[in-house]
């Protein structure tokens, strides 16, 4: 297994991202930490929407990912562990290495170690994530058998990052599907996307066998019919940007005409008002870094790219 003019491109950056200010507000945190079992062995915790999992057996706790740093939901889950169970957190396995999934997983360092892919390792070295660094890696796949608990890491090539993995509890026919079983809920954008890969493991997650249960990292417990539901939403929109870009048109030409047919097909996805434009943006960058098409870039994008850095991705 083993991406108008200026004015109009700037008020499209601002209205799609915020503002340069917005994201320095403080964040009011939900409070809304819950700890709820799954299955006999899998938990599921979190807060603010966000949630990882943790795997409890009689020889001690297999802890699947970390919060968001100022939360303070980590600090709560360990505690919570210390008072419940008379075992430790064995193994912290991260789930990739965005912050806001492992971050203050190092206040389990005194009684676990960290387990990831291997290419997570320079990610979090380099970003100099608040993060435990795993000291066990794996290329394709691992299994890890805690208290006769077989749990199962998976990795399918870059999706939504080039580290992210799927953990399996086969027995219980539960998967921890950590910002992969997105179902009707969009990424912000695909920058770090591998899309055609994304599509290819949506179809391999769906159909993977011993699997009821699903954990995403953010939203409710649901089904494997999840990944095709996102399926669905990223492959329409590959082939409708795509299509445009093959025909000719502008960038903003392409924004205008697949926001109308996207809205009209997939208008009920949450917070598309919101991301459907950095998607579309995102994806006419992927796609032109992917093809190579008949006609070069045009001398006035070209320049608008060098003159601001943004019109690489949003100028016409």
């Amino acid at each position: 297994m083993k991406r108008a003019s200026l004015a109009l491109s700037w008020a499209l950056t601002v209205l799609a991202f915020g503002t340069p200010n917005s994201s320095a507000q403080e964040r009011v945190w939900a409070g809304d930490r819950t700890i709820n079992q799954i299955s006999e062995h899998v938990f599921r915790w979190g807060s603010d929407g966000q949630y990882g999992a943790y795997i409890l057996t009689n020889e001690g706790i297999i802890l699947v990912d970390g919060h968001y740093c100022q939360s303070g939901t980590v600090e709560w889950l360990k505690d919570q562990l210390d008072r419940r169970y008379d075992v430790p957190v064995k193994y912290v396995v991260l789930s990739h290495d965005h912050q806001d999934h492992n971050c203050n997983t190092g206040l389990f360092s005194d009684t676990a170690v960290g387990v990831g892919h291997r290419n997570i390792i320079p990610h979090l070295t380099f970003e100099q994530r608040n993060s435990i660094i795993p000291a066990i890696t794996f290329e394709d796949e691992m299994d890890l058998m805690l208290g006769g608990i077989l749990v199962k890491l998976l990795y399918f090539g870059p999706t939504h990052s080039d580290n992210l993995i799927q953990v399996h509890i086969p027995q219980e026919g539960v998967l921890i599907a950590i910002d992969s079983a997105k179902g009707r809920n969009l990424f912000p954008d695909f920058r770090d996307m591998e899309v055609n890969n994304q599509l290819k493991v949506m179809r391999t997650l769906a159909n993977l066998e011993d699997v009821s249960i699903v954990l995403p990292g953010h939203g409710p417990v649901t089904t494997q019919d999840a990944f095709l539901d996102h399926h669905r939403y990223l492959q329409t929109l590959k082939d409708t940007v795509l299509q445009h870009m093959a025909d000719g048109r502008t960038l903003q030409e392409i924004k205008t005409l697949t926001e109308a047919s996207m809205l009209e097909e997939f208008g009920d996805y949450n917070r598309i008002d919101a991301y459907l434009v950095p998607n579309i943006v995102t994806m006419w960058d992927y796609l032109y870094r992917y093809r190579e098409s008949n006609s070069r870039i045009t001398d006035i994008e070209a320049m608008e790219c060098i003159e601001d850095s943004r019109q690489c991705r949003t100028s016409d």
